[in-house]
Formats: structure tokens, sequence, C-alpha cells
């Protein structure tokens, strides 16, 4: 796939950064404690330096709370019942040296709340630590199970689950592409999808959302000083972690993500003879061929045409050989002003014609 030089498009296509800005859903301003059970992935990418949380729940608007990372230093996920400030006070502890392990203990004695409380957090040298509280436990009996799973680059956490097992896969899709030339972020959403498919959260009929968070620490590689290079927030989807799926492929232009092919066909021909009417295409031929050849093809030769005529029309023509309903509007109305439209309607008639 692409460099990550692509990728910060991502950013800028959908971005919220932070709980004091990102827009909120209307539970969260009723004052209630923030509760995001779920299943994550926290990870780092020792060849790159990439640190990146990957996170899909059922509830809406996971991006704005769970995920946080910071670049050259790690990522964090806090969930269950989200304390967001654990965030940026765990990647605070990381950049002064103090280890995952140490940086959670501390937090969590300190903490009232900390065993409603579920977190995983991942240091630049794949160090991590992970915490669930007494709290999450106690509905397996119900189908609400919890489990964690760590390694060597990686840490796996999820409450709310139709079974432990989704972890496991989460985890193993994510060791089995270690050392694969691939972006951190793909491997990520890759892994998050294989838990989803296994079920993921168990929680059936509510509102699903998904995000993934990138931070490159490599000069060059992000737009952003924070060296934030991918950050997709699905703040709501009926399928979040395909949605995810589809705008990184989308934004990183990874081949598969749009049908390609070659456009032949009538509607083709129609077009070259509205352009040669009107003197873009093959301009000095009295008449083109209606059959045999690339007739019906749209080659590079019509391509051109059709973006000749665009740039009369001072449009932009970004995409080459791009026609939709105004561009077909705007042919008719100018073959109308030269008196030429009766005549290319006439040929077009037996040209489109039901057989």
């Amino acid at each position: 796939m692409k460099s990550s030089r692509i990728v910060p498009a991502v950013a800028a296509s959908i971005l919220l950064a932070t709980i004091a800005s990102a827009q909120e859903p209307a539970a969260w301003r009723a004052g209630a404690e923030l509760a995001f059970h779920t299943f994550s992935i926290v990870a780092v990418d020792p060849a790159t330096g990439e640190t990146g949380v990957v996170v899909t729940t059922r509830n809406p608007c996971v991006g704005n709370a769970v995920p946080w990372v910071r670049a050259g230093v790690g990522a964090v996920a806090t969930q269950g019942g989200t304390r967001v400030e654990y965030g940026v006070e765990l990647l605070d502890l990381l950049e002064k040296g103090v280890t995952p392990q140490e940086a959670l203990h501390r937090l969590v004695a300190a903490d009232e709340g900390r065993e409603r409380r579920q977190v995983g957090v991942i240091d630049i040298r794949g160090r991590s630590a992970q915490w669930t509280g007494k709290g999450q436990y106690g509905a397996e009996k119900q189908g609400d199970w919890v489990h964690m799973r760590k390694g060597a680059t990686f840490a796996v956490q999820g409450n709310s689950l139709v079974s432990p097992k989704v972890v496991d896969v989460v985890a193993d899709t994510f060791q089995a592409s270690e050392g694969s030339v691939r972006a951190l972020a793909d491997r990520l959403i890759e892994a998050l999808d294989a838990g989803h498919r296994m079920g993921g959260d168990g929680r059936h009929g509510e509102t699903q959302s998904a995000a993934v968070l990138v931070a490159d620490p490599r000069p060059g590689m992000s737009r952003r000083p924070d060296g934030i290079t991918v950050n997709i927030n699905v703040c709501e989807h009926p399928e979040p972690v395909a949605e995810l799926r589809r705008i990184y492929d989308t934004a990183s232009e990874t081949l598969g993500f749009r049908r390609l092919e070659q456009f032949a066909g009538r509607d083709v021909l129609a077009l070259k003879l509205m352009l040669h009417a009107l003197g873009y295409y093959r301009p000095n031929d009295k008449d083109i061929p209606l059959t045999g050849g690339d007739a019906l093809v749209y080659t590079p030769e019509a391509v051109s045409a059709l973006d000749a005529f665009r740039a009369a029309q001072e449009w932009g023509t970004t995409v080459p050989g791009y026609v939709d309903a105004r561009v077909i509007e705007r042919l008719w109305a100018r073959l109308k002003e030269k008196g030429l439209d009766a005549e290319v309607r006439r040929r077009l008639l037996e040209l489109h014609r039901i057989r």
C-alpha cells in the first residue's frame, strides 16, 4: 500500500480530537459517567516507531474518549467506566521515563473509581500494562465476558464481550501480521475486524461506533505537529469497523477501494459524437467512425477531448474524463447554442435504439 504520507488525508476527513472540542453525543451532557464497554488494542511498530489504538463499541463516538496516542511515546485505551484523564496522564508519565506498569499502578491506586475501569497502555519500547477492575466481572453467565491479553508489541483488552475468544482472535490476528510491510493502522483495523466478526461487543441492538488513532514520530510523515497520521472516528454506523476500513482504504487509495475498468459502450460513442460536433474530438475529421476499432472505447484521446471541454467551461479537471449529469447538461447546452443539437440527437436516436 502507499506510504503514510498519504494517510494524513484520513485525519483531515474525520477529525475529532478532544473531549472539550469534539462533537459529543447527547447522553454525555446529562452529567452521567462515560461508559465505553468495549474491546480495543494498543500497539507499536518497532520498525517505524508508530504507536496506535483501534477500538469499537456499542455506544456512539468511542473515538472521542477511549483512544490516546503520542508520537514517540506510546498509546492508551481507557474504557469500561471511562476516565478520559488516563489518556494524558499515562502518556505524560511514559514521556518522563516511567514504565507502563508503574505509571498505571500509580494512577489506579489514586482512582476511587478504579474497580469500574479497564485500561491498556503501551510505550514506544513495546512494554505494556493492563488493568481491569473487579466491577467489570460477574456477568459471565449472562454472556458478558471480560478478557485481556498482551504480547511484545501490543495489548488487547475487552469487556461486555460475547466470548473471551474475541480478545484472543484480535491478538492472534495482530501477531500474525508482525514483520509484514504494512502500515500500523492497516494491521490494527484488520485485527479489530477479526474480533468484531467473532461477535465482539455482545450488546445486540445498540448504537455502534469505532475509531483508529495512530501517531508517527518520523520526520515528514505527518503534516501535524503532534505527529498524528491517522485519526478516523466513525461516531455511529451499522457496521463501524467495516466503515473504518472503507475510509482508511479510500484515503490511502489502497488498490480495491474502487472498481477499475476501461469504459466501453454506446454511451462513450455518444460522448465522442457530441465532442466532435463541438470541435473538441478529432476536429479535423469530417466524421468519426460509429463501428469497429475503438469506436466504443473511452480512449485517452476522448478523455483529453472531454477535459478540454470542461476546461473551456472554467471547471476544474482534477478527475480526468469525469462525466456526470452536469457535464452532459452543459454539452447539450453548448450544442443548442451552436444549432447542432437536433442533428446530434438524430444520430443518437439510432445509436441508442433498443433492439
